[in-house]
Parts: structure tokens; sequence; C-alpha cells
């Protein structure tokens, strides 16, 4: 039997990671990040698919292209978490899990970051635990997806 497809998918400015503000989001890389969640992946059985983008549309493309074909979607849409209703609508109509990530935790931040419209189309949020989120977002998405 194939192994479970999950998409993580990787919002803008994502690639300066390890550079920008490290005060709030620490000093890994994006491919750190990728790593601990392809290890996590692996160790469930799962095969992990990163798609990084700082343009809006490339992220909904992958979306509807993972429809029918990944079983969730694992997704840091950096600050196009708090107005971009395509990403909304694209993930409402995806037909797995959707989990929502966050490296720090946007309720503790500028209040424009209080909103995501994510949200309300993800099964789940996690927020704030830095590089560790990427683990527990596969974690999440493992028991989620009944994997081994």
């Amino acid at each position: 039997m194939a192994e479970p497809i999950v998409l993580l998918l990787s919002g803008p400015n994502l690639t300066l990671l390890g550079e920008r503000q490290p005060e709030i989001y620490g000093v890994a890389t994006l491919e750190d990040h990728v790593g601990r969640a392809r290890a996590a992946a692996r160790a469930h059985g799962i095969e992990l698919e990163h798609f990084q983008s700082d343009a809006e549309a490339d992220l909904v493309r992958e979306i509807h292209r993972a429809r029918g074909r990944a079983r969730a979607i694992v997704i840091n849409a950096g600050a196009l978490t708090h107005y971009s209703w395509s990403l909304h609508d694209a993930l409402a109509a995806f037909d797995g899990v959707v989990v929502e990530l966050h490296l720090s935790n946007p309720d503790a931040r500028e209040p424009w970051r209080h909103q995501s419209v994510i949200s309300p189309v993800a099964d789940g949020s996690i927020a704030g635990f830095g590089g560790l989120g990427y683990e527990l977002a596969i974690e999440a998405v493992a028991a989620l997806i009944g994997a081994r």
C-alpha cells in the first residue's frame, strides 16, 4: 500500500527564516523545519511533499493539485494567514485534513495578527512552539488520518 501523502505549504518570507527576526522566529532555517517535519513523517509512514512560494496564486494552485491526491495539508501561510481569502476558499475545497501552523503565537503579537482566515477551514492550529510545531503538526495529521 502506498504511503499517504501530506503536503507541507510554506508561505511568503519563510525562506528568510534563520535571518529574519530571530528573536521571534528562532535561528533555524526553513530547510531545518522541513527536515524535522520529514523525519516525523517518516516515523509515521507518511510521504511529505513540501512547497514554498512568496506568491499567493502558487499556493492556491498547490492546494488544488493536492485535491484527491494528498490526505492532509499542513500550512504555514505566513502573513497570508490574516487576509488571504483565496487560500481560505482553496482549503475549504480540499477534501482532507488541514492543519494551520505558526512558529510564533499570533495572538501574543500585533493586533492585526490575531485574526486568521485559515483557522475556520482548518481542523486545528498549532502555534507558538517554534520548530517543534512542525513535528506536532505531523503528529496531529498522523493521528487524524490513521497513519501507523
